[in-house]
């Protein structure tokens, strides 16, 4: 009996230090995420990072359900959940950018930025405009989370606008900045989905392509190629966004946590990005490929102008006249007083 009454003490202590210890606040805000980054990537790595950050700062109160892989489909998919309230944020290419508002693909126009420093300033610049764009469609920038330049892969070497020519250039379907590159170019390129490019450069429907040096040795397209020109085609953008329906969701706390830290992870990743990508090129010079590159200035300016001819052609269809005027003079004018910057 004795035993069993310091059972019965024991577990009544027991009880009352459980009643008395108060509960790990339960999660009142859940944001379901997806995005074509993988597991491992820097990219999930990074997004990680935020989502425990927001979790600590809100005390458990937010957080992310991430879907990694693509699992819930490429951009366009994503974008469409979205909209339907089965998803509430994702991590999104140019292409899911412009799902939101093709005034915002600018950023991806061709032959538009020289280097990194003009693609800030660009973004600092048109900052309250960009992300007055996204509110007015419904959506809120947690931050810019760029893919970086995008550098044109072929099996011939090209310097020169003409050398472009008879080149079997690979489109992404249904990529209207993609399409007006390419024919101001003076090239018809071959539309085809991402999945289908190894194939396509290994059996030789196209030889070549366009994208990222990290992109291009992460898919292996790096093994189908043997050059690579060395002035960017265009810096490809990306994003974190949460639909504005969800995000009005939250108190003002959470959501001050929410922009703040998405602000600071996604600079960490841009800057991450840029420095995988650079180290990506090494990588690629390592395994063969030759960097062709362009010195002369007629040669440099050839591109200039039919970067110019392509943006003129998508006057109407993206974005206005106006804007485009205004994007370009900010960038030409912090080009002159600059004097350049690093790639």
């Amino acid at each position: 009996m004795k035993a069993l009454s310091t059972t019965m003490v024991a577990a009544c202590l027991c009880v009352m230090m459980l009643t008395l210890t108060p509960a790990a606040p339960a999660q009142e805000y859940v944001i379901k995420f997806a995005s074509l980054a993988t597991e491992g990537s820097t990219w999930l790595n990074v997004m990680r990072e935020y989502d425990a950050a927001v979790r600590k700062e809100s005390g458990g109160r937010l957080g992310f359900r991430i879907y990694a892989g693509g699992v819930q489909g490429e951009d366009k998919d994503v974008m469409r959940k979205i909209r339907l309230g089965q998803l509430h944020s994702a991590g999104i290419t140019g292409v899911g950018i412009g799902e939101i508002s093709p005034k915002l693909r600018i950023h991806d126009a061709p032959f538009l930025f020289e280097n990194y420093a003009e693609v800030d300033h660009f973004l600092k610049t048109f900052e309250q405009e960009l992300n007055q764009e996204f509110v007015k469609n419904d959506y809120v920038l947690l931050g810019w989370a760029e893919v970086g330049f995008v550098y044109v892969l072929t099996n011939t070497p090209v310097r020169s606008v003409k050398d472009m020519n008879g080149v079997k250039m690979w489109s992404w379907e249904g990529d209207q900045i993609a399409e007006a590159a390419f024919r101001a170019l003076g090239i018809s390129p071959i539309p085809l989905s991402v999945v289908d490019v190894l194939t396509s450069l290994q059996t030789g429907l196209i030889n070549g392509a366009y994208t990222s040096p990290l992109a291009a040795v992460a898919l292996q397209w790096n093994t189908r190629v043997k050059y690579m020109l060395n002035v960017p085609l265009a810096d490809a953008s990306g994003a974190v966004v949460v639909s504005k329906k969800k995000f009005d969701t939250l108190p003002p706390d959470l959501q001050e946590i929410l922009l703040r830290n998405g602000k600071k992870y996604m600079a960490e990743l841009t800057k991450k990005s840029r420095d995988e990508n650079a180290a990506a090129i090494q990588t690629m010079k390592r395994n063969g490929i030759q960097i062709v590159e362009v010195k002369d200035p007629a040669m440099l300016k050839d591109f200039a102008l039919t970067g110019r001819k392509a943006r003129q052609s998508l006057v109407g269809k993206l974005f206005d006249q106006d804007f485009v005027n205004r994007v370009e003079k900010s960038i030409a004018d912090f080009r002159a007083t600059s004097g350049g910057g690093k790639k």
